[in-house]
């Protein structure tokens, strides 16, 4: 049993591979089409941004220099394009994640932002570009690398245990059709404990609550003693106690030196929980600290003008910036 076993089927069939590859000319007039349509003020206020964020130009002509990636930085992501059906969904994102970094990765519904996770896991092809992992490929940073999927892509009614979960996170560890020995149960009730879930191990998933689950599959990304952290929603539809649970671990990672890329919806807690942001609607609208790339402005051009939503966002950056405590 492997733990993509709990997962849903994130492959395409080969039928929809074939026709998730088309070629960049193929998909030029649709993305400049799209991109255009979903950032129409971008390319007006682009000049007013700091020098250190990141906005593309140019939505459908690659300008970035491959070379420019450093291959010390944990995740790397070159001109991506990633596309369904020959739609495209992801168009040209440029990007680093550098060591000891908390980033969120924020945009409107059917933005990309899963997307982005997922093609850089390979768990989706690629039509354009490159993803790189401290300057190489993923298969020899696999141990390195841990991901944390949406709850809902879930089957909780796996019969399985809290702590067969985790310990799913050393399999790469262990090795395939090898047994897991009582060292590795020790690792992951551990990282159970790091959780709160220590005198859940041996509670079916099925039983869990749902944010007690979304702890389980933080455990068992813990578990893989991963650098590098990629997390779908984890704060999604949680309780209170497992927010702050998540918000303690994502801090403990950054003061080891780890990073994690957390795709999520609360603007109002991104200047709280991250130190950097990236702002998607299928191309990259700004990336950087969230003192520079989470902006009024930036978020106006990601949302397309969602004002209620904007204005509560812009109100926290606000207050953010007032002298407090060290986070």
């Amino acid at each position: 049993m492997s733990s993509t076993d709990l997962h849903e089927s994130s492959k395409p069939s080969p039928q929809d591979a074939q026709q998730t590859r088309p070629s960049k000319d193929q998909l030029t007039h649709q993305a400049h089409t799209q991109a255009t349509s979903n950032s129409h003020s971008h390319n007006s206020h682009s000049h007013n941004s700091h020098p250190n964020t990141i906005h593309p130009t140019n939505s459908h002509a690659s300008s970035h220099d491959p070379s420019s990636h450093d291959p010390r930085f944990p995740l790397a992501v070159h001109d991506l394009t990633v596309a369904y059906h020959r739609k495209p969904v992801l168009w040209n994102v440029d990007l680093d994640i550098a060591p000891a970094t908390l980033t969120a990765v924020v945009g409107p519904n059917g933005a990309g932002k899963s997307t982005l996770l997922k093609a850089a896991l390979g768990l989706l092809p690629i039509a354009g570009g490159f993803v790189r992992f401290w300057g190489t490929d993923l298969k020899s940073q696999r141990n390195r690398v841990a991901y944390v999927p949406q709850r809902e892509s879930v089957d909780w009614d796996f019969p399985v245990t809290a702590l067969d979960v985790v310990t799913m996170g050393l399999y790469g560890r262990i090795g395939w059709l090898m047994p897991v020995r009582k060292k590795h149960r020790d690792l992951a009730r551990h990282a159970l404990d790091r959780v709160g879930l220590a005198d859940f191990a041996s509670r079916q998933i099925r039983q869990l609550s749902g944010g007690q689950q979304q702890r389980v599959f933080l455990a068992r990304a813990l578990a893989q003693e991963a650098d590098l952290y990629l997390m779908d929603e984890p704060f999604a539809a949680v309780d209170a106690a497992t927010e702050e649970a998540i918000v303690s671990l994502l801090r403990d990672l950054r003061a080891h030196g780890k990073s994690a890329v957390v795709v999520h919806h609360d603007l109002e807690t991104v200047p709280d929980y991250f130190d950097h942001a990236i702002l998607l609607n299928h191309r990259l609208i700004a990336y950087g600290p969230v003192d520079r790339a989470f902006t009024h402005e930036n978020l106006r051009t990601t949302y397309g003008g969602r004002l209620t939503l904007l204005e509560t966002a812009a109100e926290s950056l606000a207050s953010s910036s007032k002298p407090s405590p060290q986070r």
